[in-house]
């Protein structure tokens, strides 16, 4: 039996595990798929068990999607743009080969009838899930992305990368605490943890009145998959925006992983099923 999991932490609310089982299930595989919460001061001794223990790839998530970069030999084309990992296959060398799906995942989860071309979007948050995001966002053709931190100084390194990376795109950093005017956007994605369920599920990272200063077409895009609809969604909602939650691209994501790991495609809807039983 192939050996696979998710490394991250805190990972009590994660639904990876029965997705992936379905996602096997699918392909007809024996194949075993385990949450391992990792301490990022624990992540040296994880990335041996991982290969001691003889596991074929395990996934990524905050917040080690940027660490682990330090432990693989290899990165595919996504993850190095990105500079983030979230799926990783183990050679049979024992060396390790770093990849994003969250990119194909985040893009592909948002509707056809979404057009992003030439529009703006407002991203809260710098880690590994927002340099994905604007990987997927350049891929979209966005013009301008405003980004929101909590700590200025500590984003200036992604904001020099985001710029080198993709040029054609505006970059303007902002203090999070201090947003009172969003009317530019034609989009906003939070990629942090703020609303996520255990952590933070009572909190949004964006207040009524703020939000409310977004156009009337805007749409609302929280990567947070659980719970399924976040305060942030809620409010974007009665607000008449379009919301997108993070739920597809989880499924989109693992999907993408499957393929990496056994060169064939899992049934999606099984897994979306699979994930919808268990949030």
């Amino acid at each position: 039996m192939e050996k696979f999991g998710l490394i991250g932490f805190p990972l009590g609310h994660s639904i990876s595990a029965f997705i992936h089982k379905a996602g096997f299930e699918s392909l007809g595989l024996n194949a075993s798929y385990e949450i391992l919460e990792t301490d990022p001061e624990d992540l040296v001794d994880r990335v041996k068990f991982l290969k001691r223990e003889n596991y074929s790839g395990f996934n990524v998530t905050i917040p080690l999607k940027l660490p682990i970069s330090l432990f693989v030999q290899e990165v595919d084309k996504y993850a190095d743009i990105a500079g983030a990992i979230n799926t990783v296959k183990i050679n049979s060398d024992k060396t390790l080969k770093g990849y994003n799906t969250d990119a194909s995942g985040f893009k592909r989860a948002i509707p056809d009838d979404i057009a992003l071309k030439g529009c703006s979007v407002a991203l809260l948050g710098t880690g590994g899930a927002s340099r994905a995001a604007v990987l997927a966002l350049s891929e979209c053709g966005v013009d301008y992305i405003g980004v929101y931190t909590r700590n200025i100084p500590n984003a200036m390194d992604y904001m020099g990368y985001m710029r080198r990376k993709f040029p054609q795109i505006t970059f303007d950093v902002f203090q999070i605490d201090q947003v009172r005017d969003l009317s530019k956007y034609n989009m906003l994605v939070n990629t942090t943890p703020i609303g996520m369920q255990g952590r933070s599920a009572d909190m949004t990272p964006i207040e009524k009145e703020v939000l409310k200063t977004m156009g009337e077409n805007s749409v609302v895009y929280d990567v947070i998959y659980n719970p399924k609809k976040t305060i942030l969604l809620k409010i974007a909602e009665d607000l008449g925006f379009k919301t997108i939650n993070g739920l597809d691209m989880l499924i989109y994501q693992a999907q993408s992983a499957q393929e990496i790991w056994f060169g064939r495609t899992p049934d999606f809807n099984k897994m979306k099923v699979a994930a919808l039983e268990n949030l």
